[in-house]
């Protein structure tokens, strides 16, 4: 039996949710999501809970189930409270410039700048010219706008230059100069 899966998902009072066929609308302060679960899945909501049963034991059912319940939660957690990913900027005259609301300007040591646009959902805020704020309501989306910022500039290993999540752990290596000694 799935340990994720059969456990319940419990609705906070300023969050509704909406089961029609197979796709489960969720809407609350931040925003709302809409998912399309599989079909085989039994998504019920009762008494300010939604449960995900499956209709077999099959491996598949099984991932399938567990996968279905995770994302549930993610959804009503992201309408309730939303996620969020924090990047910042390493090396000298790089910068991040905020122009609208889901656009940004990076210098990252190219010859031209680049210019980001988020997809809908998706706000970027620059508090300051080296840090970035991703945040939305679907936390698979602002995971992936996060990677997609980080990918223009990834940390390297000898100066620490780079676009790296805060809090990342960047190993440093020697060089060639201290590795000739």
């Amino acid at each position: 039996m799935s340990r994720i899966g059969k456990q319940p998902v419990s609705i906070p009072d300023d969050v509704e949710v909406r089961v029609d066929d197979n796709i489960l609308t969720v809407e609350g302060p931040e925003g709302s999501e809409e998912f399309e679960f599989h079909q085989d899945m039994i998504v019920e909501v009762t008494d300010g809970m939604v449960t995900v049963s499956r209709p077999s034991d099959s491996k598949y059912h099984r991932s399938v189930h567990g996968m279905t319940r995770s994302i549930i939660q993610n959804a009503v957690q992201g309408v309730k409270e939303g996620f969020q990913k924090a990047l910042e900027i390493h090396g000298v005259g790089y910068t991040a410039q905020r122009k609208t609301e889901r656009k940004i300007l990076l210098n990252v040591g190219f010859s031209h700048s680049i210019l980001f646009e988020a997809p809908e959902g998706i706000t970027l805020e620059v508090p300051d010219n080296t840090h970035i704020t991703v945040r939305g309501t679907n936390k698979a989306l602002v995971g992936e706008v996060a990677a997609k910022i980080r990918s223009f500039r990834p940390p390297e290993p000898y100066k620490g230059k780079g676009i790296r999540y805060v809090g990342e752990y960047v190993r440093r290596k020697a060089g060639k100069a201290a590795a000739a000694k």
